[in-house]
């Protein structure tokens, strides 16, 4: 299980020596996992199983860190490659994308000490991660305890159609196209209801 992750303050024109650090820490990191142990599972040709672990904010990509963004996009892209090779090499070992929605763990832990009552704990994660690998599933997303698996998979749907529709990059957060990410999200809830509550 390659679960390295760090997390630095980015943006697209500034904090160069960040990227840096996310990247080798949050790509290299599993990159380095990979290949360390993987040509040794594979030569012992018994069943044997490869997790990433990446983040919701590579899929969904919120606003605020882009280069923690994008180094768990790499992560996604990666571990989806790695199983396509896997499969095409007849390997008996099977390859997961981890993917936790909000969690309280170390990482985050100094804001806020308190877990927020919308966070899962690293139990609950672990115990979906278990229950999922169980079902053969590659993608395991995580809820929490505000984030439905339904609400994911219409943020993950809109994200891809961004593409397909040629909208604004990352529409669902462009003042243009807000109100219509709101109602395609949650039908029968207007933006200006949400402004009113």
């Amino acid at each position: 299980m390659n679960n390295a992750g760090v997390a630095r303050p980015t943006k697209a024109w500034e904090n160069g020596d960040n990227w840096r650090r996310v990247f080798e820490v949050n790509v290299f990191g599993v990159l380095n996992g990979v290949q360390s142990f993987l040509p040794r599972m594979i030569e012992a040709d018994r069943p044997a199983v490869v997790i990433n672990t990446g983040s919701k904010q590579g899929i969904t990509t919120p606003l605020g860190n882009p280069g923690y963004n994008v180094s768990r996009a790499g992560v996604k892209v990666l571990t989806e490659m790695l199983a396509y090779e896997l499969h095409t090499a007849k390997a008996p070992v099977s390859d997961h994308l981890f993917v936790p929605g909000f969690k309280h763990t170390g990482m985050i832990s100094s804001f806020p000490a308190e877990k927020p009552a919308s966070a899962w704990t690293s139990d609950e994660t672990v115990a979906h991660l278990i229950e999922r690998l169980d079902r053969g599933d590659f993608y395991i997303l995580c809820r929490d305890n505000e984030v439905t698996p339904e609400i994911d998979r219409k943020r993950v749907a809109w994200a891809a159609q961004d593409i397909i529709k040629n909208r604004p990059a990352l529409s669902r957060w462009h003042s243009d196209c807000a109100e219509s990410f709101a109602a395609f999200e949650n039908p029968g809830r207007s933006l200006e209801k949400d402004r009113a509550l």
